[in-house]
C-alpha cells in the first residue's frame, strides 16, 4: 500500500477531464436526445441544462458565445441534436457535454424561432386589429425603408411614378439582409416618425429564403414598427413569405410592388371617375332644366296667366263660397253651446237646496253652524237659524220628540 500511489480526488477528476477531451471520438460528438432541467445564467448569458433519452441523461452546458447564436429560445422538452466534446466537471466529477452548436431535431431553428417570436408578441396584443392604423387614402408622400440598390425600390418608384406622380417618394436607405439590417430597419421607421414626417410607411424588399429575410423577424423591429405614430405597411419578399414584420404592420403587402399599389391611389382612375360624375351631374342639371321649362309653358298656357282678372273672380268666388260655408258653421256650433248651456243651468237649478225652500222646506242650522239632520245635531235651549226662501229666522229649540212620539222637558 505504501508503494502505490495516492491521488487527491481533484488530481483525479482532472485525469477523467483531460482522457475524455484527449479522446478523437469523444471531441467531436453529435448528440439527439431531449431538453430537461433547463436554466439560463441571465448575469453570464451561459445555458445549462440535461440531454435526455428514455433510459439515460447527460448534463450539458453551452457557454455565452455559442448560446448567443441561437436563432431560437431553447426550452425544456425539446427535441434538439447537440454538437459538441465529452468532458467532466472537476469540481463535481460529473461527466458533461459541452455543446458549440444546437439545433432542433425536426423543424428547423428559424421555424422555431419564429414561432416563438410570434406567439410571443400576439400575447402581448401587438397583432391586435384594432391597434391597426388606416392608411390615409390620398397620401401627399411616401417613406421607403429598404435598399437603395434593390429591386424593391425600383419597383416602387415605377409603380408610384404610374399611379399617383404627384406623390412625393421619401428614400431611407437601409440594409436588408444580415446581422446590421434590423437596426438600420429600425432607424429608417424612427427616423420617419422624429425627423422627417411622411403619411404612410412602405418597409421591405424583394424574395430571399429564409436566412435572408430573417432580419424582418427582429423583435425589437417589431416593437418599434408597433410604436410607429404613423401607418406601416409591410412589404417582404414574395407573397407565399411571412414574417413578424408583416403581423404587426397596420398592413401587409404580398410585395414591394403591390405595397405601392395599396398606399397610393390611381390617379388616371380618378380622374376618369370624376369624368364620370361631372358627366352624369351634367345630365341631371339638363334633366331638371328640361323638367322646369316643361312645368313653365304649362303655365304659360294656364288661365290664370292668360286672364289674370278672370283668375281673381274665380278666387273671389272661391273666397265667398269659404266664408258663407265658415259662417254656417260658426252659427250652428253657436247654438248647440247655448243649448247645451240651457240644459245645464237646468240641471243645476233642480239640484240647488235655495230652489228646494220655495217648496215651503227651510234649512236648519245649529249653533256651531252645521246642518242640522237630526235630533242628535241639537240640545234643549240650543240657539238655531232657520233658513227659508225669502229669509232667515232665529229660534231656540224647547223640546225634542223622536219618532216615537215621547217628549222631553225643556231645560
Amino acid at each position: 500500500m505504501q508503494d502505490r500511489a495516492v491521488f487527491s480526488v481533484t488530481q483525479i477528476n482532472e485525469y477523467i477531464k483531460m482522457t475524455l477531451e484527449s479522446n478523437a471520438v469523444l471531441r467531436n460528438v453529435f448528440l439527439r436526445g431531449e431538453v430537461s432541467n433547463f436554466k439560463s445564467n441571465y448575469s453570464s448569458g451561459h445555458l445549462y441544462f440535461s440531454l435526455k433519452d428514455e433510459s439515460s441523461s447527460i448534463r450539458a452546458v453551452m457557454f455565452r458565445g455559442n448560446a448567443s447564436k441561437l436563432k431560437f429560445r431553447l426550452e425544456s422538452g425539446m427535441k434538439v441534436v447537440a454538437h459538441g466534446k465529452i468532458s467532466s466537471y472537476t469540481v463535481s466529477g460529473d461527466c458533461q457535454i459541452i455543446i458549440d452548436d444546437l439545433q432542433p431535431d425536426g423543424a428547423g431553428a428559424l421555424a422555431i424561432a419564429f414561432e416563438q417570436l410570434k406567439k410571443k408578441l400576439d400575447g402581448e396584443g401587438l397583432f391586435a386589429p384594432e391597434k391597426k392604423k388606416a392608411i390615409p387614402k390620398f397620401p401627399k408622400s411616401v417613406g421607403v425603408v429598404t435598399s437603395a440598390s434593390g429591386a424593391a425600390l425600383h419597383d416602387i418608384i415605377n409603380v408610384s411614378g404610374r399611379r399617383c406622380p404627384s406623390a412625393d417618394i421619401v428614400i431611407y436607405p437601409s440594409y436588408v439582409q444580415g446581422e446590421l439590417a434590423p437596426r438600420s430597419l429600425c432607424g429608417g421607421i424612427l427616423f420617419f416618425n422624429n425627423k422627417h414626417k411622411v403619411d404612410v410607411i412602405i418597409i421591405g424588399r424583394g424574395g430571399g429564403s429564409a436566412e435572408d429575410l430573417w432580419c424582418f423577424n427582429d423583435e425589437n423591429l417589431a416593437r418599434v414598427i408597433a410604436n410607429s405614430e404613423i401607418p406601416v405597411i409591410s412589404a417582404v419578399g414574395h407573397e407565399t413569405d411571412f414574417t413578424i414584420c408583416d403581423f404587426v404592420a397596420d398592413m401587409r403587402a404580398p410585395t414591394p410592388s403591390a405595397a405601392a399599389e395599396l398606399a397610393l391611389p390611381d390617379t388616371s382612375e380618378i380622374m376618369s371617375r370624376v369624368k364620370n360624375l361631372r358627366y352624369r351631374a351634367d345630365n341631371a342639371v339638363l334633366r331638371q332644366i328640361y323638367v322646369l321649362k316643361s312645368r313653365l309653358d304649362v303655365l304659360r298656357k294656364s288661365a290664370e296667366l292668360l286672364s289674370p282678372e278672370q283668375m281673381l273672380k274665380d278666387k273671389g268666388v272661391k273666397l265667398d263660397t269659404i266664408k258663407d260655408k265658415l259662417e254656417t258653421l260658426t252659427k250652428s256650433s253657436y247654438e248647440r253651446a247655448q243649448n247645451r248651456f240651457k240644459m245645464i243651468c237646468t240641471r243645476l237649478e233642480g239640484v240647488n237646496p235655495l230652489s228646494v225652500l220655495s217648496h215651503g222646506y227651510s234649512l236648519i242650522e245649529n249653533s256651531s253652524g252645521e246642518i242640522v239632520s237630526g235630533i242628535g245635531n241639537v240640545k234643549c235651549g240650543e240657539n238655531v237659524r232657520i233658513q227659508l226662501s225669502d229669509g232667515t229666522l232665529g229660534a231656540q229649540i224647547t223640546e225634542i220628540s223622536p219618532k216615537n212620539n215621547s217628549v222631553s222637558k225643556v231645560v
